[in-house]
């Protein structure tokens, strides 16, 4: 019923005006990120002096894939375009399943209803069918019908929506994993207190950046904000100058990023990707400008990419001191 209602709205949209391309379209085929290194030559012999080569696990930016967490393109797909973006989040997946298993089925089916008692009142009750106008007043079984009627349909609505709303302000466990987002004029700021404090500034590439990179032009920065994938995440919000507002609309999360407040919210993206947002909060002359990235990783990729911005990892910190007192009685013995 879904794809049948949105291609009948898309097949009205296209009869009667073409839609331009949106500066949010899909990206074109995925491009690497990053420059590849060079093919490894013929192994020479081992040299003590020569440096170490690069560990395998170093940090490489992830490729986007088309579709996956960005805008759909009304040429691409005029159905899947008028659409919610597909979901990779606990949250984003039962909001999606609310919508296409009940919001949309209801609303189509009342939408129906009132459509048909409107013909039916226009062809028996107009005045040529009707010359003398009936004065019948207080149907009992019609006004029981109506009251009792709508009060379910409400209540069959409240259900997943009451337990929407209270899944989206569930807490952070305490192992979750800290990410500062702070909103600027024009452009956003990522900190990360669990690792070393690293901060990266992420803005918005230009057009032929973005081509180059493969994505989405007005979507693709030049530092993403990079996360593990299938951990909790603490995501903290605030802003330095007037009010933001962190958007990732494939993630199901928005929540606003207000001078001198931290606001928090729970987040756990299920399988690695790259995911589109923006902020949503008209900040200014840019505020289109200001994208967001979500690249989320496997942890070990994750702990590589700590590593490659100076940063450590949680625990890390601690052992190395707890070596140090070991090799004192030693010492103490020497002299």
């Amino acid at each position: 019923m879904k794809n049948a209602i949105l291609a009948v709205v898309a097949a009205g949209l296209a009869a009667l005006t073409p839609l331009s391309v949106a500066a949010q379209d899909a990206a074109a085929p995925a491009a690497p990120v990053a420059a590849e290194a060079p093919a490894a030559t013929t192994a020479a012999p081992a040299d003590p002096v020569a440096p170490a080569a690069p560990e395998a696990s170093a940090y490489t930016p992830m490729k986007p894939t088309p579709g996956k967490g960005m805008p759909t393109s009304y040429e691409d797909d005029p159905v899947k375009s008028l659409h919610f973006q597909d979901q990779y989040s606990a949250n984003g997946e039962y909001a999606l399943w609310m919508h296409d298993v009940i919001l949309l089925p209801v609303i189509t089916a009342i939408s129906l209803l009132v459509l048909a008692l409107l013909l039916y009142v226009v062809v028996r009750f107009n005045r040529k069918a009707n010359p003398v106008a009936s004065k019948t007043t207080h149907n009992t079984m019609i006004e029981v019908v109506w009251t009792i009627l709508p009060v379910i349909i409400l209540v069959v609505i409240a259900v997943p929506s009451i337990t929407l709303l209270a899944r989206q302000y569930e807490t952070p466990p305490a192992n979750a994993v800290t990410i500062k987002a702070t909103g600027y004029q024009w452009y956003w700021g990522y900190t990360y207190p669990d690792h070393g404090e690293i901060e990266v500034i992420s803005n918005m590439l230009d057009e032929a950046a973005a081509a180059k990179s493969g994505e989405p032009h007005q979507l693709a920065v030049d530092n993403r904000m990079v996360v593990p994938a299938g951990v909790p995440l603490r995501i903290q919000t605030t802003a330095s100058d007037v009010i933001h507002a962190f958007a990732v609309p494939s993630l199901w999360f928005k929540m606003d990023a207000v001078p001198g407040r931290l606001n928090e919210k729970l987040l756990t993206i299920k399988e690695p990707g790259v995911y589109y947002g923006q902020c949503s909060e008209l900040c200014g002359a840019r505020h289109g400008y200001m994208p967001i990235v979500v690249e989320a990783l496997p942890p070990a990729e994750f702990a590589a990419w700590v590593k490659a911005q100076g940063g450590t990892m949680p625990g890390e910190a601690e052992a190395a001191p707890a070596a140090a007192p070991a090799a004192e009685p030693a010492a103490n013995t020497a002299g």
